[in-house]
C-alpha cells in the first residue's frame, strides 16, 4: 500500500536496515528557508511580465545578486542542485534581447539532454522576440541555415561549437557581429581533459567576437566546487570574475543513509552485490509511493539494476513494474525525450540511470536518490543526492562497494560524509591538447602578436613549431595553415588528449569490442592473449 503524504515511506526501509547492520549511518541535513529580493527595478518591461505569467514575481537572493554582478562583468554562480541556477544568467541575458533586437546569445551545455531542457524553458517563458533553437549533431541540416540567420539564442554544445561553428565562422557572421552574451553551464563537468580542451575553446570564441567587433559578457553556473573562481579564470582566460555563492534557495529537509551490503563470508570478507542491494532498496521504495532516480557508472550495471527491479515488483507489485525504467546514453533522441516526459508527468515511480540524468535536467519532484557505488568525486555525489526532497522530505542514500577504501569508510562513517568537495582541474596549455587548438584558431584567422590576450603569452613560440613541423606557415598576415584545404577542428576531439585512438579487437572473432585513445593503450590491461589492437 502507497504511503500518505503525512508518512515518511522510508522510515521502515531505514529500521530494518539497521536491525540487520546494513545501515551503517545516517545523517539529517536541515530545511532551509528562502531569502527572496523583488525583480530589479531596471528588468526590461516585457521580461518583467513574461515572468510575472509564469508566476516568478521576485527572485531569491543569488539571483539577485547575479543580476546585478552581470552589470559589472562576468560571473559564476556556484549553489545548490535546484536552485534556480538557470535565472541568474536568463535574466541578464534575456534583458539584453530585449533591450537589443540584433542582440544574440550562445549557450554551452556539455550534453544534449541539457541543451533540450532549457530550450523548452525558454520556450515555456513565451517572451516576445525570443528565438531560442538548439544547434547539435541532432540537428537537422534542412533547418541550420534557418538557426543561423534567425535564432538569438543558439543551445549548443562545446563539441559543436568546436567542430562546426567557429571554424565556419563567416558563414556566422551575423551571430558574431551581435554576440552579447556566452553562457557555459554546468562548468563544473569542464575538468581535467576535456576542461582543457573547452578552455581552449572558449578562447578561440573570444578571438573570433573580437575579430568581428563584440566582447560578449560570460555567465557561468556549477555545481559546489572547491575552487570556482579559479575555474572560471581558467576556463575563460578572463582573471576579473565575481562569485555568486550565497544560496537563497529554500532546501528540503534530506536525510542521508551510508548503506553496506551484508557481510557473506566473514573469512573472506564477501559482501553481496550493490546493484542486487539497489534493486533491493528501490524495490522497497517504489512500493511505498517514493519517486526515485538509482544511479549507477555504467550502462550494464543501469540495465541490470533496472531489470531485477522489476522482476521483484512483478512479484511484490505487478502493477508497478511498468513504472520502472533505465536512461543512459545509447538510446535515440525521442527515447531519451520520452523518458524524461515520463518522469516530470510522474507517469514513472523510478529510474536508474548513469550520470546522464546528475546535471541540472527538470526531471519533476523526486523522494529519494541512490547511489550505487563512489561516482569519483564527492561533488557528482552531492549532486546525485540533491535530486532527491524537491517536495519537501528526502532520502539520500549511498551504497558502498567492495572496495577496501569505501569499506574503510563504512568503518568510518563521518570521514565520507564530512569529506568536503574537490577543486576542478584543468591545463589549457598541455602541449598535446594546445597545439591541436592553435593550429584550430590558425585555420579561423592568421595569427598574430595581438592573439596573446586569447592563445597566452606563448602562442607564438608553439606556433613556430608547427611551422618546423609542417602544419603552419608565416606569412606577412601572420601564421596560417600550411594545406589551403586543411581542416585541424575534425582531428581535435575533445573527448581525448590522443588524436589516435586503437579499436580493441577480438582475436578469434575479429569483433571489435571498444576503442582506446593511442596514449593510453600500451599501458592498459588489454594485453591478453585474445585480444588484440588495430589502429
Amino acid at each position: 500500500m502507497a504511503a500518505t503524504p503525512q508518512t515518511n515511506p522510508w522510515s521502515e526501509l531505514l529500521a530494518a536496515g539497521a536491525q540487520d547492520e546494513r545501515l551503517v549511518a545516517t545523517r539529517l541535513e536541515g530545511a532551509r528557508r528562502a531569502v527572496v529580493r523583488p525583480l530589479p527595478e531596471d528588468l526590461h518591461p516585457g521580461l518583467r511580465r513574461a515572468l510575472e505569467a509564469a508566476g516568478i514575481g521576485s527572485l531569491y537572493a543569488h539571483q539577485a545578486d547575479a543580476w546585478h554582478a552581470a552589470a559589472e562583468g562576468p560571473f559564476i554562480v556556484t549553489t545548490g542542485t535546484a536552485s534556480g541556477k538557470s535565472l541568474c544568467f536568463n535574466l541578464p541575458t534575456l534583458d539584453v534581447l530585449c533591450t537589443d533586437p540584433r542582440a544574440r546569445a550562445i549557450y554551452l551545455y556539455p550534453t544534449k539532454a541539457l541543451a533540450q531542457d532549457q530550450a523548452r524553458a525558454l520556450h515555456a517563458l513565451g517572451l516576445p522576440g525570443l528565438r531560442p533553437a538548439i544547434y547539435d549533431g541532432d540537428t537537422p541540416r534542412a533547418e541550420r541555415a534557418a538557426i543561423r540567420r534567425k535564432a538569438n539564442v543558439i543551445l549548443t554544445n562545446p563539441d559543436m561549437l568546436h567542430v562546426g561553428i567557429l571554424p565556419n565562422h563567416g558563414a556566422w557572421g551575423e551571430l558574431f557581429a551581435n554576440l552579447a552574451a556566452v553562457v557555459v553551464d554546468e562548468a563544473h563537468v569542464y575538468r581535467g581533459v576535456f576542461g582543457s580542451h573547452v578552455a581552449n575553446v572558449l578562447r578561440r570564441l573570444r578571438r573570433i567576437a573580437q575579430a568581428y567587433g563584440t566582447a560578449p559578457r560570460l555567465f557561468l553556473a556549477s555545481a559546489t566546487i572547491a575552487n570556482p573562481v579559479e575555474l572560471a579564470q581558467r576556463l575563460t582566460g578572463v582573471d576579473d570574475i565575481a562569485l555568486i555563492d550565497g544560496d537563497g534557495s529554500p532546501g528540503a529537509a534530506r536525510e542521508i543513509a551510508m548503506w553496506n551490503p551484508p557481510l557473506l563470508d566473514e573469512a573472506l570478507g564477501t559482501r553481496g552485490s550493490p546493484l542486487a542491494e539497489a534493486a533491493e532498496l528501490l524495490t522497497e521504495l517504489v512500493v511505498a509511493g517514493a519517486r526515485t532516480i538509482c544511479f549507477m557508472k555504467s550502462r550494464k550495471a543501469v540495465e541490470l539494476i533496472a531489470r531485477f527491479t522489476q522482476s521483484r515488483l512483478e512479484e511484490r507489485a505487478p502493477e508497478l513494474a511498468g513504472r520502472v525504467a533505465p536512461y543512459r546514453a545509447g538510446y535515440t533522441p525521442g527515447q531519451r525525450r520520452e523518458l524524461e516526459r515520463q518522469l516530470v508527468a510522474g507517469e514513472l515511480l523510478a529510474v536508474v540511470t548513469t550520470d546522464a540524468l546528475e546535471l541540472g535536467i527538470d526531471i519533476g519532484a523526486l523522494d529519494a536518490a541512490i547511489t550505487v557505488t563512489f561516482p569519483g568525486t564527492v561533488a557528482s555525489l552531492r549532486q546525485q543526492w540533491g535530486r532527491a526532497g524537491r517536495r519537501g522530505r528526502g532520502l539520500a542514500v549511498y551504497i558502498a562497494g567492495e572496495d577496501a577504501l569505501y569499506q574503510f569508510f563504512c568503518r568510518h562513517p563521518d570521514e565520507f560524509l564530512d569529506r568536503p568537495v574537490e577543486a576542478a582541474i584543468l591545463d589549457h596549455e598541455s602541449e598535446q591538447i594546445y597545439l591541436g587548438h592553435l593550429r584550430c584558431a590558425a585555420h579561423e584567422g592568421p595569427l598574430s602578436a595581438a592573439d596573446a590576450e586569447f592563445l597566452g603569452p606563448r602562442w607564438q613560440a608553439y606556433a613556430d613549431r608547427l611551422v618546423d613541423a609542417g602544419a603552419l606557415r608565416e606569412r606577412t598576415a601572420g601564421y596560417v595553415p600550411a594545406q589551403a584545404q586543411d581542416y585541424p577542428a575534425a582531428e581535435v576531439s575533445l573527448r581525448s588528449a590522443s588524436a589516435d585512438s586503437f579499436a580493441v579487437v577480438d582475436a578469434d572473432s575479429g569483433e571489435v569490442i571498444g576503442s582506446i585513445e593511442a596514449a593510453r593503450a600500451f599501458s592498459t590491461d588489454y594485453a591478453r592473449k585474445d585480444l588484440s589492437y588495430a589502429l
